[in-house]
């Protein structure tokens, strides 16, 4: 009797990732193939969409290496991906024609405020759960229409395809078909929470005509099959998500109000907010999380700009610890910050601030100051930054938080998850699985197949829990504080000609 396998794809801003899983969701081989990144101009970002197709095909070819047997007993793939990152090319020779537009990308900065000057922010943020900003696809897929000629000439030819990440595979995968799942659309600025649907009225605004795009499937399903390459026979691609909807679904937060932060350069916050999205969120976004079996679901997410980067900073840049594992010892070496307060505020601050024109704080600082103390305010401001965003979503959804589920690279530095339980109130827990995101992809394939993922996600499984330590008094005293600091940081340069990072 030979075992079945899922094989995940997890397509990200720094490498190309595949990784096969078993009935029982273990991961019994990968392969990671790094990914680079191009910057030719000041706030331009890009990937070349050959390179982005070339390294998931070789992260393949390291997973069947490893385990050359598994790969006729694979039954499904998952695909989780990048998200808002813009690929367009010519459907009759399946080639790109111009650069990847990455999500990090601000070239089209003066478009957004251009729309935001027409005040179109409302709608759009009524229509779509997000705002005006470069981040997203939209403005991405204009810049590109008016600024190549040979773009509007293989339009006019019906040669052009425009979509996202995971549309870009999805072509290669599928042997042509132009598709993208529900999470992704979302993300576009031109995808209608409420009608599940492009809206006429924002392709319009954006100029983006509705015969380049891709055709909306659900987050899982068994309709959109491979076509040649890797396999001897089609299979279902029967999960397809983007990287932070796939994220939600790994840590298992199936129900309203349950809630994941995944802590990279930055840091995602989202909160499962069930089969309705919030109307009109105040700060913070609202998106499709998923949709399988005919049933969708939202999530809200607000975002921290300056997460591991922070910790990248105080390494980097101040040479205050040599190894990023310093900061969990010097944050451990003393008992508290000496009243000092960091506010990480390199490029402004997001949800619920909004403040482009932020800059980044250190205050109480005193003569018992040390580094380790800076090295501990440092990690602490990710966790008050993280119960601010919390505490808008419990506002704005009304759904009470009674756990955090954390992945990425400061949840394994124990004082961090532990003083972000303190802060919160509330358990954290650390899976097991480090790889949530192809988890997440996997999952969402495994359930459209017919697979029982309950014991996934199991504590069994060796997930660590961090419960709060601290005094409810303490607790408000210092996020208090934390508050106080903040407000020294905001509109620090007004004056300045800034950008407007909104994402």
């Amino acid at each position: 009797m030979h075992e079945d396998y899922i094989l995940a794809l997890d397509q990200g801003s720094t490498s190309s990732r595949a990784l096969l899983f078993n009935h029982r969701g273990e991961i019994l081989a990968r392969g990671q193939v790094p990914l680079s990144v191009k910057l030719p101009r000041p706030g331009w970002v890009e990937h070349d969409p050959e390179e982005i197709w070339q390294s998931i095909a070789q992260a393949v070819d390291r997973v069947f290496q490893e385990k050359p047997d598994a790969r006729d007993h694979v039954v499904a793939v998952g695909l989780a991906n990048q998200r808002e990152t813009v690929v367009v090319w010519d459907k009759a020779t399946g080639r790109a024609v111009a650069p990847a537009i990455s999500w990090q990308c601000r070239r089209t900065t003066e478009i957004c405020q251009y729309l935001k000057s027409r005040g179109l922010n409302d709608g759009v943020h009524e229509k779509t759960g997000l705002t005006l900003d470069p981040y997203f696809s939209a403005t991405k897929m204009s810049w590109l229409l008016n600024h190549d000629p040979e773009l509007r000439r293989l339009d006019q030819n019906h040669r052009l395809a425009v979509g996202t990440v995971d549309s870009w595979l999805l072509y290669h995968l599928t042997g042509g078909q132009h598709l993208t799942d529900v999470s992704n659309a979302s993300r576009t600025l031109l995808f209608n929470l409420h009608t599940l649907s492009w809206d006429a009225d924002l392709l319009d605004v954006f100029g983006v005509p509705a015969h380049i795009l891709p055709q909306v499937v659900d987050s899982a399903g068994t309709d959109v099959m491979t076509q040649g390459g890797w396999f001897s026979r089609s299979l279902p691609i029967a999960g397809i998500a983007g990287d932070q909807q796939a994220s939600l679904f790994g840590h298992g937060c199936l129900r309203p109000g349950m809630i994941k932060s995944t802590y990279g350069t930055g840091a995602f916050v989202l909160m499962n907010t069930g089969p309705t999205p919030v109307a009109n969120p105040g700060v913070l976004l609202s998106t499709v999380a998923w949709r399988m079996r005919g049933e969708t679901h939202y999530a809200l997410e607000g975002s921290l700009f300056a997460s591991g980067s922070v910790v990248e900073w105080l390494r980097d840049n101040l040479e205050l610890i040599h190894e990023l594992y310093d900061s969990e010892v010097m944050a451990f070496s003393v008992a508290d910050t000496a009243g000092v307060y960091f506010v990480p505020a390199f490029v402004g601050l997001g949800a619920p601030y909004w403040d482009s024109d932020a800059r980044g704080t250190i205050v109480g600082l005193t003569r018992n100051a040390r580094k380790a103390h800076l090295v501990r305010a440092a990690l602490e401001s990710s966790a008050f930054q993280t119960r601010d965003i919390i505490e808008t979503m419990i506002k704005e959804s009304g759904y009470p938080v009674s756990r955090l589920s954390v992945d990425g690279g400061l949840s394994y530095n124990r004082f961090f998850t532990q003083f972000q339980a303190d802060v919160l109130g509330v358990p954290v827990k650390v899976p097991s699985v480090k790889e949530l995101t192809a988890l997440g992809a996997a999952a969402l394939a495994a359930e459209a197949i017919g697979w029982d993922t309950s014991s996934w996600r199991s504590s069994a499984n060796g997930d660590e829990v961090y419960w709060p330590q601290m005094t409810a008094n303490e607790r408000d005293h210092r996020y208090g504080e934390w508050r106080k600091a903040v407000k020294r940081a905001l509109g620090w340069a007004e004056n300045e000609i800034s950008k407007d990072l909104r994402c």
